[in-house]
């Protein structure tokens, strides 16, 4: 097998274009590959633009969560930093209160975060090296997903991107004063997600692993306690909160003991060639294992120490308990531009070039495989649909309405909270004021913190749910009328979004009677 990939990589040589000499190409190099880089980068982020405007896609319900914290800005929110929401209230202050607005700060973050991988490839290789892996980055499949979809990890990577080109200068011979940069861009990193941790870690196993690098430490030192002032406002939140973050941070990782889940490892490990595309994933794999020869200089070194351990981690998560396929993506900030290098440095630019070309041919259909299958009527499993879980929430939110006005001004609750962020930001007028049911008083997200239905008896309610026949809710009022059960179609072989709405009369309060019932209510999906 290892003859026959020589030899067809020897014919794909042989029928390329033979390199210009090296005169030549170090006349074009200083400022054209930059402008490549530029163009690239601008011409995907483009088109992505285009298709959000012209195949506009509703906000996912964390996305409509983030939206709803927007509306008060603060140092913390029940799951998560606050910057993802300071973001969505700029975007939406610049553009307008809707859907695009909401998301474009993704495509923005983008742009930078590919400039500055483009920064540091050219700091560390050359501008030919940094143009392929800025053009790389952009072009991962995983990229090209979260560009459409506002979340953590868009800041995160930004901001872990500053924190390395700081870092690579800090390094360099008079280059103390970035240490300044790597603290303000690691505690920013923090306020956008936690997992900016695993960027601290990282870069103190590197100092500490290698001898000549240690005289950094103490600079590293003072750049993590400017990292840890400037995170400091979060810390103090949660404080005053329970720390409530840090709580359901735990609990998503969802690790009890040492039971070994290989499925799950499996199929987290399966993913990553999803999010990092095929080819540079398989590289990225090849140069884990044979490690000795293929990190042969402190380069590669760096990069590796800044993407492996946290994929890594990741790994045993999934091992001990699952792991969602983002919680890796800072991994493959670094690991773009090791890949590249890795490749280039030995005359396989050629797969470079054809694995941005795979991973754009890949979000191509991952974006087009929805409407062309719907036109062909082919019923497609909705793990093959990356769009299922964004459609249908406005149109939901449109059918309920007319439903609501006409029972106005009866309030509103709802007992599941991504049914309950969705219908919060497409109803009309929002209802801020909506209630979740809370019969056990617990705090498994933000709405159950803040928006509880409070054990208060007497009065009537509008109940709005995707579950029909909640006995334990009936029970707790003296009567319940059905008026409305509204069903979004969402495509072949897809389950369809819906609602029943009832009309509850005579709230008795959670507690009077059957406390065990509620009990046994399904417990709401985390945040």
């Amino acid at each position: 097998m290892r003859w026959l990939i020589a030899a067809a990589s020897a014919r794909v040589r042989a029928a390329m274009p033979r390199p210009l000499p090296a005169a030549r190409r170090v006349q074009i190099a200083p400022d054209l590959y930059f402008r490549y880089a530029v163009i690239g980068i601008g011409v995907v982020t483009l088109v992505r633009l285009m298709w959000l405007a012209g195949h506009p896609i509703d906000l996912y319900p964390d996305e409509a969560q983030y939206w709803i914290w927007a509306q008060q800005p603060a140092w913390g929110y029940f799951s998560k930093p606050p910057f993802v929401a300071w973001m969505i209230a700029a975007t939406t202050a610049l553009f307008g209160a809707n859907d695009l607005a909401v998301k474009i700060g993704a495509s923005f973050a983008y742009i930078a975060t590919s400039l500055v991988v483009f920064a540091i490839a050219a700091r560390l290789y050359d501008r030919r090296i940094a143009a392929w892996s800025a053009i790389a980055f952009v072009t991962l499949p995983a990229v090209s997903l979260s560009s459409v979809i506002i979340s953590t990890d868009v800041p995160l990577l930004f901001f872990w991107s500053v924190a390395i080109y700081g870092f690579v200068r800090a390094r360099e011979p008079g280059g103390e004063r970035w240490w300044i940069l790597v603290g303000l861009a690691a505690g920013l990193g923090l306020l956008s997600k936690y997992a900016m941790g695993y960027w601290l870690l990282s870069g103190a196993g590197f100092l500490l692993a290698i001898r000549d690098e240690r005289r950094h430490l103490k600079y590293f030192l003072g750049a993590t306690l400017l990292a840890f002032l400037v995170y400091l406002p979060n810390l103090a939140w949660n404080w005053q909160h329970g720390f409530v973050s840090y709580a359901e941070t735990g609990r998503d990782a969802n690790v009890h003991g040492f039971a070994l889940h290989p499925g799950s490892f499996l199929a987290f490990f399966g993913s990553q060639f999803a999010v990092f595309g095929p080819v540079f994933c398989a590289t990225l794999v090849w140069i884990a294992v044979t490690a000795r020869r293929s990190l042969a200089d402190r380069r590669a070194v760096m990069l590796a120490a800044f993407a492996l351990p946290t994929l890594a981690f990741m790994l045993i998560v999934a091992m001990l308990s699952r792991a969602n396929a983002n919680w890796s993506a800072p991994t493959y900030l670094t690991a773009t531009i090791l890949v590249v290098a890795y490749l280039s440095g030995r005359g396989r630019e050629p797969i470079v070039q054809w694995s941005v070309v795979i991973n754009i041919v890949l979000a191509v259909i991952a974006f087009g495989i929805h409407g062309t299958a719907a036109q062909l009527g082919i019923t497609l499993p909705p793990g093959l649909d990356p769009l299922h879980r964004v459609i249908g929430w406005e149109r939901l939110g449109q059918g309920l309405n007319g439903i609501r006005a006409e029972n106005a001004p009866v309030p509103i609750f709802a007992d599941e909270r991504e049914l309950m962020a969705g219908l919060i930001y497409y109803m009309r007028p929002h209802p801020f004021d909506m209630k979740i049911w809370n019969p056990g008083g617990h705090v498994r997200n933000g709405f159950e913190m803040n928006q509880s239905l409070a054990d208060e008896p007497g009065g009537d309610y509008l109940w709005i749910t995707n579950r029909e026949n909640r006995d334990e809710i009936y029970a707790r009022f003296a009567s319940h009328e059905q008026v409305a059960h509204v069903l979004v179609p969402i495509g072949p072989g897809i389950p369809p979004r819906e609602a029943w709405v009832y009309l509850m009369r005579g709230f008795k309060g959670y507690a009077d009677k059957a406390p065990a019932a509620a009990a046994t209510a399904p417990a709401p999906k985390a945040e």
